[in-house]
């Protein structure tokens, strides 16, 4: 649709021009010169709101001097992504010998010389020439980007941002071209912010192809071991199982860190007193380590499932299958880890809103001396105010009268306090001597 129009737009825009052309009139080249500015301000107007991939189509579809006379009107924060996804021979027609280069993303690709990852950076398609990579990685690319990379090494890139809302069944599978297909989604841990991030990873003619939108330590691990040491991986495979296996790691040192934190958080919770400020705090630093820890055990149960589903498809070799079993035996131990944290967190929750109630109930006794201090008070003070006590008092001064009066109400306050007080003495001796009895 939106080559036809363009089409039309252009055949329209030669028709009017032409037709101006061939017109005599006072200053012709003048006028001439307006239409024509305003034919391309018309243009770019309606190439704005499309999209890199649209516009690319577009120009393909063209004659060059259209295409050339259309290029002239893209927006420049959108060449480079339109450059990745339009045919060699028609970029050169349209910009020379210029490359695409990458924008605010990273392509990095790691070939396999002697027994260690050697890493590549992608910053054009001429780094491709040559390169036989056994892990092709893209941190926030573009779509172009992605479609480019795809089309080089015959496969479609996914947006691993649209994979969230997919069936967890649908995660992972196998296209009919041999394609392994899995979503999984990786921890990443950060104070204040820890989040489940979405990744895409695809086997495909023995390369991995890892594509996310944020950087991740896990990842960073992996390119530094894998570098650093001779033989640690010899094929794709070995590449995905262990970005499993320190998926696996680095959610263990986050639950290291999490008993940390609910040590600490105990400590104070098995203090003499707290105060609902101090609860306050307690309660939110238990739900980030509840949060963190549910994190962390799904994670470790994506991890697992996808773990299953290579040994399952008969995918490793039997060197990597014994890898996948031990990275699956580190998940149960794990798994008992969650579950045990689970509980500890409830315990905490309990604890900190049991002395939330105790403050409450101190509180509420004390609402409740003063007002039965204050009932008999209220009594006295009702009878004192009946025109019989005028009738009694009478030949009485008045601030004599009402002198005493107010020292009988507080004599009453006092004693009921004193009855108050002497209650509950006696009430804790008696629990404090049927609990030495029980024991």
């Amino acid at each position: 649709m939106s080559q036809q129009t363009v089409k039309e737009l252009l055949n329209r825009q030669k028709i009017v021009e032409g037709m101006l052309h061939n017109q005599a009139m006072p200053r012709h080249d003048l006028v001439e010169g307006l239409v024509h500015k305003q034919h391309l301000v018309e243009l770019h107007k309606y190439l704005a709101p499309l999209t890199a991939t649209e516009i690319s189509d577009i120009l393909a579809a063209l004659s060059i001097e259209d295409a050339k006379m259309l290029w002239k009107q893209v927006d420049e924060e959108k060449v480079e992504d339109i450059l990745w996804e339009i045919p060699d021979d028609l970029r050169e027609q349209l910009v020379g010998s210029r490359e695409p280069r990458s924008g605010t993303g990273q392509i990095n690709a790691f070939e396999l010389v002697n027994g260690r990852l050697r890493q590549v950076t992608i910053s054009c398609r001429k780094d491709l020439i040559d390169l036989r990579p056994i892990w092709v990685d893209l941190l926030e690319t573009s779509k172009a980007e992605r479609n480019s990379i795809g089309k080089h090494f015959g496969l479609e890139l996914p947006d691993p941002d649209e994979l969230t809302d997919l069936e967890a069944s649908a995660r992972f599978y196998v296209e009919e071209n041999d394609e392994v297909h899995l979503h999984a989604n990786f921890l990443l841990d950060r104070e204040g912010d820890s989040r489940s991030v979405p990744v895409a990873l695809i086997m495909h003619t023995d390369i991995l192809f890892t594509v996310r939108n944020q950087e991740l330590p896990v990842f960073r691990l992996q390119r530094l071991r894998a570098r650093n040491q001779p033989g640690y991986v010899s094929d794709c495979k070995d590449v995905l199982l262990d970005l499993f296996g320190a998926d696996v790691e680095y959610s263990a040192d986050s639950l290291e860190d999490v008993y940390v934190t609910l040590g600490q958080v105990s400590r104070k919770v098995l203090s003499e007193t707290i105060s609902d400020a101090e609860a306050a705090g307690i309660l939110a630093d238990i739900a980030e380590e509840e949060d963190l820890n549910g994190r962390i055990r799904s994670n470790i149960l994506d991890t697992q499932r996808m773990v299953s589903f290579l040994m399952r498809g008969k995918f490793l070799t039997q060197n990597q299958g014994d890898d996948a079993k031990e990275i699956l035996r580190n998940i149960e131990s794990l798994n008992s880890h969650t579950a045990f944290l689970f509980d500890k967190i409830n315990f905490l929750m309990d604890a900190t809103v049991g002395f939330i109630n105790i403050n409450q109930n101190q509180r509420i006794s004390v609402l409740t001396t003063i007002s039965i201090v204050f009932m008999p008070i209220n009594v006295v003070a009702g009878i004192g105010g009946m025109s019989e006590f005028s009738m009694m008092t009478h030949g009485i001064p008045w601030p004599v009268s009402y002198g005493i009066f107010t020292l009988c109400m507080a004599g009453f306050g006092w004693l009921t306090y004193i009855a108050l007080q002497r209650f509950g003495t006696r009430k804790n001796s008696a629990n404090l001597a049927a609990s030495r009895a029980k024991t």
